[in-house]
């Protein structure tokens, strides 16, 4: 369905018991860039059950990293 990473993400969920619903959506809607599905396996693979609520977090945490990224490079490119 998505890259390599991404599919890598969505099975690392699904092992670890969250909905399979969920894990799509963490997957294939939010985390849907190699950059962003490879931080969180990283994360999924430190911490051997996180809490649901820990992987939204980190999942939020994640993008709002990804967007501050986005920002600064834009900046750049208008210097």
């Amino acid at each position: 369905m998505g890259t390599e990473r991404t599919d890598e993400l969505y099975k690392v969920l699904l092992t670890k018991g969250y909905p399979k619903e969920l894990c799509a959506e963490i997957a294939y809607k939010n985390l849907n860039t190699d950059y962003t599905a490879t931080r969180m396996l990283g994360y999924l693979y430190r911490y051997t059950e996180p809490r649901l609520e820990d992987v939204i977090d980190e999942m939020i945490a994640i993008l709002s990293d990804r967007e501050e990224i986005i920002k600064k490079w834009s900046r750049r490119r208008l210097l």
